[in-house]
């Protein structure tokens, strides 16, 4: 039975942007560089492909210090603009594979982690990027600061849900400034984690949006229906995303016409197909090449430090 995939491709506009349509591309760690050729293609392909919004991983707020550059990032700015998508970028507090709890934290490196983000945000402004994304998220540090389960510390940074928000809504309270008023922010969390719940998230989810945030990230939603943990959030203020075996387009249109969510994110989809949303858009739907979760080209690599790929690409690619 055919599927009217009209609500995919409503655009959306949020503080003035224009989103082309529902789909973005979630930030996704591939090893490919941000400053390479290689990395500066892999992105500048998803946007050519159709995505309105392209989140670039997850990179340390602490290479903006002096690795990562405005001049050395405008290239896969220019890249993702060019094919008329919006560039974000997700910041994480510390490098990828940093094993830091909220415990090991003095209040001398979590003023370090508020300056390095003030820092980042400034940069991405400079480079032309259209947001950035705190990633609070799938169990990484703001989301272990959020966390009772993992939280311990006896600070006004550990405690009460009040002072478990405090490192999150801190970082948004410094960089909304930076960022002005016509870029976006966004704010990656998940709503269900160790000891907490969806009536605490969505707690935070209010004061992030009262903070300034203008697009807030739900990762995941369960399987059982698409996008329903993404679902409480809406009416908050701020655009949903929701994200968790999306790239299946039945699903992502229930997601949206079910009111669950507002934009969709397709992530091993647009790995497996970077062309995903032209192809369902024009209903090609046979001719998309589908994610088999086999884990082997994607996870599989980024286990060996290798840029991920995916095994159902054609031979050459």
């Amino acid at each position: 039975m055919a599927i009217d995939v009209t609500p995919l491709f409503q655009p959306l506009c949020v503080r003035g942007k224009t989103l082309r349509n529902r789909i973005v591309m979630p930030p996704m760690v591939v090893l490919h560089g941000l400053t390479r050729p290689s990395g500066i293609e892999w992105y500048a392909r998803r946007a050519r492909g159709g995505a309105a919004l392209v989140i670039i991983e997850s990179t340390a707020a602490n290479r903006f210090v002096s690795e990562l550059t405005a001049e050395n990032l405008k290239p896969l700015v220019e890249g993702i603009h060019h094919y008329g998508a919006l560039a974000a970028i997700q910041l994480s507090p510390i490098t990828r594979g940093s094993r830091v709890s909220p415990a090991d934290l003095d209040r001398q490196q979590i003023e370090s982690i508020v300056c390095h983000y003030r820092i980042a945000a400034q940069t991405c402004v400079e480079a032309g990027f259209d947001g950035v994304e705190p990633h609070g998220a799938h169990g990484y540090l703001l989301n272990q600061f959020f966390s009772p389960e993992q939280n311990r510390r006896a600070d006004e940074y550990g405690g009460d849900l009040e002072n478990r928000m405090r490192l999150a809504l801190r970082i948004v309270r410094e960089i909304r400034p930076i960022l002005g008023p016509h870029r976006l922010l966004l704010y990656r969390h998940t709503p269900v984690g160790p000891g907490y719940g969806i009536a605490e998230s969505v707690t935070l989810a209010k004061r992030l949006v009262a903070e300034g945030v203008d697009i807030l990230d739900i990762s995941p939603s369960s399987i059982e229906a698409p996008g329903d943990r993404a679902a409480p959030f809406r009416g908050l203020g701020a655009p949903v995303i929701a994200v968790n075996n999306l790239d299946d387009p039945g699903r992502a249109v229930e997601a949206l016409a079910a009111g669950r969510a507002d934009l969709i994110a397709v992530g091993r989809g647009l790995i497996a197909d970077p062309e995903w949303p032209n192809k369902v858009r024009e209903g090609r739907l046979g001719e998309v090449v589908a994610c088999i979760q086999c884990d082997q080209g994607c996870h599989g690599n980024l286990d060996r430090g290798e840029p991920v790929a995916c095994t159902q690409w054609p031979k050459g690619e």
